[in-house]
């Protein structure tokens, strides 16, 4: 993979994150929710306790133990993408006794979370560290650098035509 492919690919994953339709107002009170951790929030005024959709995923399954994402889905009203991406992310896992099981993104072999197996996932990173590295040696800071560039020595970066 080339290096603006991994660029691209770094690019996507940032602007792809959910937000699980996080409650922001109490559909109780009109207050204002505060996160309180796991997919949890309470409404600052009447303490109101409501999930985003990874609270509820999780509750769900915590008390139904190997249920599918089509389950979860029906009971909780979370779309099937969203569980999807919140295996893919790691926050869910799937039971170690189920039929069903991901592939990793790069060898194809069977993962329970995450998009990686553990050995493409350490390759993957050792890739990251070693551009970074590259990048750092050759001084490309993609824009970003206190650094002067050589050469210039001074030169005025553009001139007016008058």
């Amino acid at each position: 993979m080339s290096r603006e492919e991994r660029i691209e690919m770094l690019k996507k994953e940032f602007s792809e994150i959910n937000t699980y339709n996080r409650p922001t107002y109490c559909s109780e009170c009109g207050g204002v929710m505060e996160f309180k951790g796991l997919g949890e929030y309470h409404c600052e005024k009447c303490g109101f306790i409501d999930y985003d959709d990874y609270g509820k995923a999780r509750n769900y399954v915590e008390q139904h133990r190997g249920a599918n994402a089509a389950e979860v889905a029906r009971a909780t009203g979370v779309s099937q993408k969203a569980i999807r991406d919140m295996l893919k992310e790691g926050k869910l896992e799937i039971a170690q006794n189920s039929v069903i099981f991901l592939k990793c993104e790069i060898c194809g072999s069977k993962i329970s979370s995450g998009r990686y197996c553990p050995k493409c996932e350490m390759n993957y990173h050792h890739d990251l560290e070693e551009m970074a590295r590259k990048a750092r040696h050759h001084g490309d800071t993609f824009g970003y650098s206190t650094e002067r560039r050589k050469g210039e020595d001074g030169a005025k970066r553009f001139t007016r035509d008058e």
